[in-house]
């Protein structure tokens, strides 16, 4: 088969009346919104389709709403803000998951200052040394240009002291102004092969999509859409969910499908893509594009 190549979303939106849309490199790079983004969340507006927000982000949701106002899409745009902090923050404070019931109250934060929101209103007694810990939350790395191994230490000490870890972004790496950025998940998959314990909280898990139809209040999932730039993440997490799936070929995975942000892949290329990683979506769409 060859995959389904769609020029906008203008050309299934009769066939959807949901859409989760994923952020960082379908509707911006981190830093800037793409050209095409505020013209289709008024587009899918204009249509009368529900849309939510589903990212891996390590912090909360308001955060993400703040953020894309300073990219200059306005919040009446779009409907509800799922996070992985979010999803993180709620299994911290109701302990309902086994893994986190069996946690301690003291952890210690791997990850830049910009997260800690994730730590709001838990009542964690947040530390500042791995030998305080009672476990470890993981959301990336402090600096852009950080590498796992500028983590090797603090890995190590906290393998030697058998800490749990909690990875609130299982996303390996993403793109930011045209360049690589490593996230938790390369950091928790380092730990992993240490024989670290760890649990994630985020895309491709089917509860944050389960949980995400519901906030969509749409009953027929059938009806229901996930548009996202990783096969691994994205698509992976729809299908598991049994979710239909636009994967936008001109973000993650531009480089390698020899395309820039808005550019149409060769539908070959992006099947086979697809193919290899035993992730095929419904549909392929080179950019957030109406």
């Amino acid at each position: 088969m060859t995959l389904r190549m769609l020029a906008g979303l203008r050309e299934v939106a009769d066939e959807f009346d949901g859409f989760i849309l994923d952020l960082w490199g379908l509707v911006h790079d981190g830093a800037t919104a793409y050209a095409p983004s505020v013209d289709t969340f008024r587009g899918l507006k204009a249509a009368g389709k529900k849309t939510l927000l589903l990212s891996n982000a390590p912090r909360r949701g308001y955060v993400l709403v703040e953020a894309m106002t300073r990219m200059g899409i306005a919040r009446d745009l779009y409907g509800d803000v799922l996070s992985s902090g979010e999803a993180t923050r709620e299994a911290l404070m109701t302990r309902t998951d086994p893994f986190f019931a069996g946690l301690g109250r003291r952890p210690y934060h791997l990850g830049p200052e910009r997260d800690r929101s994730i730590f709001d209103d838990t009542g964690l007694d947040v530390v500042s040394v791995i030998a305080d810990a009672d476990f470890v939350v993981n959301t990336g790395p402090d600096g852009l240009d950080n590498v796992v191994e500028d983590y090797t230490d603090v890995l190590t000490e906290a393998r030697a002291r058998n800490l749990p870890m909690v990875c609130a972004n299982p996303d390996m790496l993403v793109i930011r102004g045209g360049q690589p950025v490593i996230c938790a998940g390369a950091i928790a998959k380092r730990y992993k092969t240490m024989g670290g314990m760890i649990a994630y909280r985020g895309k491709p898990d089917r509860a944050v999509y389960d949980l995400a139809v519901t906030r969509l209040g749409i009953p027929d999932r059938k009806r229901v859409v996930v548009v996202g730039d990783a096969l691994e993440t994205d698509v992976k997490g729809a299908n598991a969910a049994g979710l239909a799936s636009i994967w936008c070929t001109g973000g993650i995975h531009a480089e390698a499908l020899g395309v820039n942000y808005g550019v149409a892949a060769d539908p070959a290329k992006a099947t086979a893509l697809a193919q290899h990683e035993g992730q095929m979506p419904s549909a392929a769409i080179p950019g957030f594009i109406w």
